[in-house]
């Protein structure tokens, strides 16, 4: 039977009008114009910095970038990806966010902004035990992540008065920590050293013997060879169900670096959000710095202190201030980052960046390392701010006593080895001399020894009886 003219003429109508009724967003797209140096230049396109966006050529995967800077009309991006094969006039148009593959018998109904550009990256327990890259991609072959869910990055920091003081000691089963560097839960510390020190090693004890609910290792701008090394050895089959590992290594591009530490950091701040204590080591904070570097040289800003733009001293308190204790004491972030002392210059403009914003730093010596002492922690040069705060005066008092007379033998450790010293000239120095072997065996651990709190305490007392 023919269907009328007016019954299908008011059928179209009907379906028109129901599309009007719901407006839909036109779709951004952009073309790419110029690429200078490591910044790619797109005119026609108008969206956030910060968001991410998709460089399409005909026949071609798409490259993944990111807005990190304008001028009039044009975006700066900065590619994650291989661009080669890219050419003047591909199309731009902002990424889709990440949506986790749907599982049978989830619970639905979760509100979740799913508008393009803005990076949104898995987290949640479906992590646990996994290595993922800085766009939550899985490195260990394990299947698809579940039980994850899409959160964007940015986060909104949290009010200082709203956070609880570090009050708890945390025990991280190095012997010259507890005892002379006693963290607090919550802390944030940084280890600072040269290439070749055993900031890695040192880095790699804390993860097997911290008491921690959570381990989140970002592994940012070192050498590839170590991300599978710091799974298999370090963390190996006891620890690794409940870490996560986030894998930039030094050859990915200055924007995956970059992304890598916040994804850790966020990944870590979920964790702490549900009211558990994570233990946050990120390895390291001077190839973030270096990232952000390239990413600033590159879009043009100026060159401040070593070739570091301002902009460089901006990201890392903004960055290191996600970590410390959550909201009205739920939930607790502790946090080690690795600085690397350039020349094992402690006046490296990052270094000494990073030492203001950070709430006490371990120095690594490269003489206690050539001397074959490991952990080479050079007491007398590292603090740990919080300390008088989380440990009990009887603790305070021995490891002051500690310092004191182990830095009298250094002072005048010269003098003794070439025979100038004349015992009986000074009794603190001959108290000195005494004690300084059982002092260097208290220093040093092996990287497979765990030293209990209490056992340390119990040892620094028995040093200090001679």
């Amino acid at each position: 039977m023919p269907i009328e003219p007016a019954s299908a003429w008011g059928e179209f109508m009907a379906a028109a009008r129901a599309r009007v009724a719901q407006p839909q967003a036109l779709e951004a797209r952009g073309t790419l114009t110029r690429l200078t140096g490591l910044v790619l230049e797109a005119a026609g396109l108008r969206v956030p910095v910060g968001a991410q966006c998709q460089m399409r050529m005909p026949g071609q995967e798409p490259v993944l970038a990111e807005v990190v800077g304008f001028a009039g009309d044009k975006a700066f991006l900065m590619p994650a990806g291989d661009i080669h094969g890219l050419s003047s006039g591909a199309s731009v148009t902002p990424a889709a966010p990440y949506v986790p593959a749907p599982r049978l018998g989830a619970a639905g109904g979760e509100s979740l902004d799913t508008s393009a550009g803005v990076l949104r990256l898995p987290v949640g327990a479906g992590l646990l035990g996994r290595v993922v890259d800085s766009q939550g991609q899985p490195l260990d072959h394990g299947g698809p992540l579940a039980g994850v869910t899409a959160l964007p990055m940015d986060r909104s920091p949290i009010n200082a008065m709203e956070r609880d003081p570090v009050r708890e000691p945390l025990d991280t089963g190095v012997r010259a920590i507890n005892a002379l560097l006693t963290v607090g839960r919550g802390q944030r510390l940084g280890l600072f050293a040269g290439s070749g020190v055993g900031k890695s090693v040192l880095l790699g004890m804390m993860a097997r013997y911290t008491r921690a609910d959570v381990i989140v290792v970002g592994l940012i701008g070192e050498r590839g060879r170590e991300v599978k090394e710091f799974v298999e050895d370090i963390l190996g089959a006891q620890d690794r169900g409940r870490s996560v590992v986030v894998a930039a290594p030094a050859d990915a591009s200055p924007l995956l670096r970059m992304q890598g530490a916040a994804y850790a950091t966020a990944i870590a701040e979920h964790f702490r959000d549900q009211g558990l204590h994570v233990l946050l080591l990120m390895d390291s904070l001077t190839r973030y710095a270096m990232a952000q570097r390239e990413i600033a040289l590159a879009i043009g800003e100026p060159p401040a202190t070593k070739g570091y733009p301002p902009s460089c001293f901006a990201k890392l308190p903004a960055l290191v201030e996600r970590s410390g204790n959550g909201l009205n004491g739920v939930g607790s972030i502790t946090a080690f980052y690795t600085v690397l002392s350039e020349g094992d210059d402690q006046q490296d403009p990052i270094a000494d960046a990073a030492r203001a914003i950070l709430d006490g730093h371990i120095v690594l010596s490269r003489a206690l390392a050539e001397g074959g002492h490991y952990p080479a922690i050079d007491i007398e040069q590292s603090a740990s701010r919080v300390m008088h705060n989380v440990v009990q005066r009887e603790h305070f008092d021995m490891a002051r006593s500690f310092r004191a007379i182990y830095s009298r033998y250094q002072k005048s450790r010269d003098l003794i080895q070439v025979g100038a010293y004349m015992s009986g000239s000074d009794p603190q120095l001959d108290e000195a001399i005494r004690l300084q072997p059982g002092m260097v065996g208290f220093l040093q651990q092996s990287m497979f020894e765990a030293a209990p709190m209490d056992d340390c305490l119990a040892a620094m007392g028995q040093v200090l009886e001679g």
